[in-house]
């Protein structure tokens, strides 16, 4: 990519994206990634200059939600993300080139710029009976894997198939059906960007960082990047303060639902999902299932299909108490009661203390020096 005016920046801006828009990006992405205010400008430096990395696509055992997720990116559009920062050289669904000529330019840049290109994996790769349950211009999706992986500068798994295997390799898993890690161990830099689907936000977040810092961002035990996976989804849920009220929507449509109370007894996974949807959310920042109404089914969790099923029965022990969450609503409501309670007889006691007072027996307040008398 040319430097200077001739860089990003002027192509964002020939193509109607303001100096002010391309900011406001930069700015968002140091809120994405965790990073202090002073980070936006030099995420805007290293965008202007930054070479265009280039990026191929595989889709295995998937439903193409992450594609779909990718092709709703707002800051910037995908237009822009594909155009401008980065090129895509391969992806199934959306490249023009149709069979054989598709195949040729994934061999091209394996061949031409092995080490250099992002290999970004979709769905679930099957090891069953050699692999013959997804295959792909008469290979098989572990082949391809490990020619295209293996020649990568990192690999990007994004969505819980192509991390853990996802619902195609849930029990019973007839097809042998695993994550991209445990297909080709001992990739070089593997990151798993979880959900289902993942937040395209977190993917463009992602590829910022990496143009910025030319390095990849701190991981986790999953190997998830920290900035999307690095705390629990509860923590920063808007109805969490019902939660420690132990206020629960018992039903839905019930009063509590109505009025905005915790989900958990109604099956929400949260407090054990680690995720940013509360603050990165879903369609251009507009809302995430939680706030609508919806539990939290810990899709960014490992093995979630099999883990956090039934999605709409709550888990028995509330995590960090110890007690059945049947129980911990009574509980809660009694302390709060106890506690106005409380509060209200300390207030009565000190009013009538203060009438009995003689004026002449009352504390004066200390002298300059903070001295009382």
């Amino acid at each position: 990519m040319r430097e200077g005016r001739q860089g990003l920046l002027a192509e964002l801006e020939r193509r109607g994206v303001t100096r002010r828009e391309f900011i406001r990006f930069c700015g968002a992405m140091a809120a994405a990634l965790g990073l202090p205010g002073g980070a936006s400008a030099q995420i805007a430096g290293a965008l202007r200059t930054a070479p265009k990395p280039t990026l191929v696509w595989l889709e295995f055992q998937d439903c193409a939600g992450n594609t779909e997720s990718f092709l709703r990116a707002s800051r910037p559009t995908v237009a822009n993300l594909i155009l401008d920062t980065i090129s895509v050289d391969y992806h199934e669904t959306i490249m023009a080139a149709p069979g054989t000529q598709a195949e040729e330019a994934l061999a091209r840049v394996v061949a031409e710029s092995r080490g250099q290109y992002l290999a970004v994996v979709e769905g679930s790769i099957p090891l069953a009976d050699g692999g013959v349950y997804c295959c792909i211009a008469g290979r098989t999706a572990l082949d391809i894997a490990k020619r295209v992986c293996g020649g990568a500068a990192a690999t990007i798994a994004v969505g819980t198939c192509a991390t853990h295997g996802g619902i195609p390799g849930a029990a019973p898993n007839p097809t042998g059906a695993v994550g991209v890690g445990e297909a080709v161990p001992g990739l070089r830099n593997l990151i798993n960007l979880t959900a289902c689907p993942m937040n395209v936000e977190n993917l463009t977040a992602l590829i910022v960082y990496y143009l910025t810092f030319k390095q990849w961002p701190p991981l986790d035990a999953e190997r998830r990047p920290l900035f999307a996976h690095g705390k629990l989804l509860h923590d920063a849920c808007e109805r969490r303060a019902h939660f420690n009220a132990g206020e629960f929507a018992e039903a839905w449509g019930d009063e509590g639902h109505c009025n905005g109370y915790c989900l958990f007894k109604m099956g929400c996974k949260g407090p054990v999902t680690f995720y940013n949807c509360p603050t990165i959310r879903w369609n251009e920042g507009t809302s995430w299932p939680v706030q609508c109404g919806h539990g939290c089914i810990g899709c960014a969790e490992p093995r979630f299909w099999d883990r956090m099923t039934p999605f709409y029965g709550h888990l028995p022990l509330t995590p960090g108490i110890g007690a059945d969450i049947d129980r911990v609503g009574l509980a809660a409501t009694g302390l709060v009661a106890a506690g106005f309670a409380v509060h209200g007889v300390t207030s009565y006691v000190k009013r009538a203390a203060e009438r009995e007072l003689p004026a002449e027996k009352s504390v004066p307040p200390p002298d300059r020096k903070g001295n009382g008398p």
